[in-house]
C-alpha cells in the first residue's frame, strides 16, 4: 500500500504570524485561564489566555503566556504581573463561558472587564488581586519565574491557594467531582469545545463511564 505524503513545513521559512497560525490551530484543545490582576490604581483586571498549563507539583506551579502588542507594548495582564508579581488563575467553565471570552474585548485600562461583562470579584486569600465567584477553580498564585522571548512574556506562577466551588472536591480522598465539572477548552479563535464527551481507553473501559471517572 502506497503511504499517502506528508504536508512538510520548514519552521525557519515561516513568518512569526504563520506559525502562531499553524501552531495555535494544531496544538488543541488547550485550557483557558482567565487571569485576575491589579493595576496601579487598583483596577482589577481580568484577561482570558489559551497558551496555559499546568507544569508541576512541587512545587506547584503553572504557566501562562501572554503576548506583546504589535507596537510592543505590554497588555494590562502582563504589566500588571511583572509590577505586583501576583495574580490568580480561574478555570472556565459551561455555565460562565459567554461572560470569560467577553473579557478578551479592549477594554481601556481604567475598566474593570469583571464590572464590564458582569462577573462578581471576591477577596482572595493570599494575594491582592481578586478571585471570581463564578468561576469553578481558582488558583492564586505568586510570580515564581518569568521568561521573555520577541512576542511574549511566559508566567510562572506558584500555586499558594486553590478555591473550588462546594462540592467539587472531596478533600478526604483529594479527588475531583469529574461528573459535575465541565470546563471548556480553546479550540482556536472563537471556537470552544465541551468537555462533557467522555470516553476511556484499556482494561478499565468496560465499567460505564460515570464509574470510572468517580474513582480519579
Amino acid at each position: 500500500m502506497t503511504q499517502a505524503p506528508n504536508t512538510e513545513v520548514d519552521f525557519d521559512q515561516l513568518t512569526a504570524y504563520q506559525r502562531y497560525k499553524l501552531m495555535a490551530s494544531l496544538i488543541v484543545p488547550r485550557p483557558i485561564a482567565l487571569v485576575t490582576t491589579l493595576g496601579p490604581t487598583g483596577v482589577a483586571n481580568a484577561a482570558p489566555f489559551s497558551m496555559f498549563n499546568m507544569l508541576g507539583e512541587d512545587p506547584p506551579i503553572l504557566m501562562v503566556s501572554i503576548n506583546k502588542h504589535s507596537d510592543g507594548q505590554l497588555k494590562d495582564t502582563a504589566a500588571n504581573i511583572l509590577q505586583s508579581a501576583e495574580f490568580v488563575v480561574h478555570l472556565t467553565d459551561e455555565a460562565m463561558v459567554e461572560k470569560m471570552h467577553a473579557c478578551g474585548e479592549a477594554f481601556p485600562s481604567h475598566v474593570s472587564e469583571l464590572t464590564a461583562v458582569g462577573l462578581t470579584p471576591v477577596p482572595s486569600h493570599c494575594v491582592r488581586p481578586p478571585r471570581i465567584q463564578e468561576a469553578p477553580v481558582a488558583f492564586e498564585c505568586v510570580l515564581h519565574e518569568t521568561l521573555e522571548t520577541t512576542s511574549r512574556y511566559i508566567f510562572i506562577g506558584e500555586i499558594k491557594w486553590l478555591s473550588a466551588r462546594d462540592g467539587l472536591i472531596d478533600t478526604q480522598h483529594w479527588r475531583v467531582n469529574l461528573r459535575d465539572y465541565s470546563p471548556v477548552a480553546r479550540f482556536g479563535a472563537s471556537f470552544y469545545i465541551r468537555s462533557s464527551d467522555r470516553f476511556s481507553i484499556g482494561q478499565d473501559a468496560v465499567q460505564p463511564a460515570d464509574k470510572q471517572i468517580d474513582s480519579l
